[in-house]
This record gives C-alpha cells, sequence and structure tokens, in this order.
C-alpha cells in the first residue's frame, strides 16, 4: 500500500514509522531483524531503508595501498523484500543520484515493481568524503527533481529509451525530503521551499523532514510551505540525542541547531548512558506536541540500536 493510502486510512490518526541502514556487507541480516522485532509492536505501516553510495577504501597490496571504489552497505532492495515478506509491511527504499546512473536507478525501480514495492525516496544524496561539494555521477541525476521526473515517468510507462503501452506500469508513491532549517546548500529556507515545491509539482507525493529538534521551527515550515502552494503530507523526521558527540557533529553535517535546553541538559550528563536518557525525554517530549498538533506520521531515525526507539513509542502509541 502506498504511504498516502496509509495516511488516508488513518483518518487522523498520527501513524509511526522508522528508518533503518542495511548492515556493512558481510554481516547478518538477523542482526538488523533483531532491532526491527521489538518495533513491530507498534504497528509502523511502512518501514525506510537507506541506500548508500560508494565509498574510497584503501587495501594494502605489497606493501602499497591500492585504492579501491566499493558500496559497504548493498543490499536495500533485497533488504526491503525481505521485511515486507517476513512481516508483512510496507518498505520504502531510498533512491539516490550518487553512485547510480540514470540506467541503475530504472533498473531498480523495475526490481521495486517486481517485488511489489509501491514506495520510494527519492534523494540527491550526500557528497563522497573526499568531495568538497556534491558532484553528479557520469550519467547520472544531479538533482533529486531529476529522479523524481524519473520515476513519475516510469508510472507512465515512459522508460529512458522507450515508451511502453502496458497495463502493468509502477504506481510508486513518491516521497522527497524536506528540510525545516533549509538545506545545507541553499542560499536560504525561500528557495529552498521553492526547490521543494517544483519535486511536488513534478510528483512527488509526500515530504519526509530531516531531522530538528525545536518544533516551532516545523510548524513554521509547514506552515511556510502551504503558504507557496505545498498540499502534500508533510512527516517529521525525528532523532533522539545518543551520544555527547552528537552535539557537535549533527550541527556541524545537517547545519541545524540545538535549543539551549537541550544543549545545557546533555552538558550536564556524566556518561553517554545519561545522554541517551535526555534523548529519549527530549523526543517523547517532542513527538507529543506534534501527535496533539496532528501530524500525520512521527517517522524515527532509528539507524542503529532501536531500544530508544522503543521507549519513546511505548509512552505514544
Amino acid at each position: 500500500m502506498k504511504v498516502t493510502d496509509h495516511i488516508t486510512n488513518a483518518k487522523g490518526k498520527t501513524l509511526f514509522s522508522f528508518e533503518i541502514v542495511p548492515p556493512v556487507k558481510g554481516r547478518n541480516i538477523q542482526e538488523l531483524y533483531k532491532n526491527i522485532d521489538p518495533l513491530m509492536e507498534f504497528n509502523p505501516p511502512f518501514i525506510d531503508v537507506t541506500t548508500s553510495r560508494e565509498e574510497t577504501i584503501y587495501v594494502k597490496k605489497e606493501g602499497l595501498l591500492d585504492k579501491r571504489t566499493t558500496r559497504m552497505r548493498p543490499g536495500t532492495v533485497g533488504i526491503c523484500a525481505s521485511i515486507q515478506h517476513k512481516y508483512n509491511v510496507d518498505t520504502v527504499p531510498h533512491v539516490i543520484c550518487g553512485g547510480f546512473t540514470k540506467e541503475e536507478t530504472e533498473y531498480m525501480l523495475v526490481d521495486c515493481h517486481y517485488l511489489g514495492i509501491q514506495n520510494v525516496m527519492a534523494l540527491r544524496g550526500d557528497a563522497r568524503s573526499e568531495q568538497k561539494y556534491f558532484e553528479p555521477t557520469d550519467g547520472g541525476h544531479p538533482f533529486a527533481i531529476n529522479l523524481v521526473k524519473q520515476i513519475q515517468d516510469l508510472n507512465c510507462g515512459k522508460y529512458l529509451h522507450e515508451s511502453i503501452e502496458s497495463e502493468h506500469c509502477s504506481e510508486f508513491c513518491i516521497g522527497v525530503a524536506g528540510y525545516p532549517e533549509k538545506h545545507l546548500e541553499s542560499p536560504s529556507l525561500q528557495s529552498d521551499l521553492k526547490r521543494l515545491k517544483e519535486k511536488v509539482d513534478a510528483g512527488a507525493d509526500y515530504v519526509v523532514t530531516q531531522m530538528f529538534f525545536d518544533n516551532k521551527k516545523y510548524f513554521e515550515f509547514v506552515e511556510a510551505a502551504k503558504n507557496i502552494g505545498i498540499t502534500v503530507p508533510i512527516i517529521p523526521g525525528i532523532k533522539p540525542i545518543a551520544v555527547k558527540r552528537h552535539m557537535q557533529l549533527l550541527p556541524q553535517v545537517f547545519r541545524i541547531d540545538m535549543p539551549q535546553d537541550l544543549i545545557e541538559a546533555v552538558d550536564s550528563c556524566a556518561t553517554n548512558k545519561d545522554v541517551r536518557a535526555v534523548g529519549i525525554e527530549w523526543a517523547i517530549q517532542q513527538s507529543k506536541e506534534l501527535k496533539a498538533a496532528g501530524v500525520p506520521v512521527l517517522h524515527y531515525y532509528s539507524m542503529g540500536k532501536s531500544d530508544n526507539i522503543k521507549a519513546i513509542a511505548e509512552a505514544l502509541f
């Protein structure tokens, strides 16, 4: 079922969903299941699975370092199919520009269609670690809007090199990212909202926001989006603070602000266990306010261990 259909069928009730990352290749998928299992009691209608772009690694070879390119966390589509089969829940694979040609993207989408995956999240993706700015892959898309257009074309039976008349076209529900504090590369929030409007006009069906820690930023973002004509659901993305390092790392990587109350609460913690407890409580209070405001879904960035997401969900659902 499409994400938008889940939202419609909920009739105003706030739903619970979360996002996971594929395991590093060579690791057992059972480890992933162990983190998903505790969260299934909260009946998530869908689970997002991220896609990582390629990385540069150095391998020792005859006393020298051999530079190679590899993908450390492959398997997004396979994991989505496995989760759907094991848990009878919809999955949302992330489709990214970086590291994929247009043809490779088309092949991935065809695989998703055959596997009964009806939802995809279209993202530009990050720059490679050795790049200062994002550089499009040769033969790939430079922006998320180009992905949205390709996915929408496929929904109409239009492939890269031909149009196919068929009664069995894909019907992907397309999600895109929104940034309550603007994308780190955007010159202004208003400019960023215009880019979001373009993605919606191109066919995006819903928006999931980047993490934020001040709900006021989300409410202002939703209002500004409505004012420029964005009417699709805007789902808030929540990430609980788990370690002290997050207080420096998250603002640096995502260009987001931390509320002073949260900063002081984390600063007063003696251990990361204490920080984790603060992060859980902050996310609970965030979530309660958002739920009271009638947000369609509370979407949690679990990424690794799920115990903190479970604790938050227990207080809300």
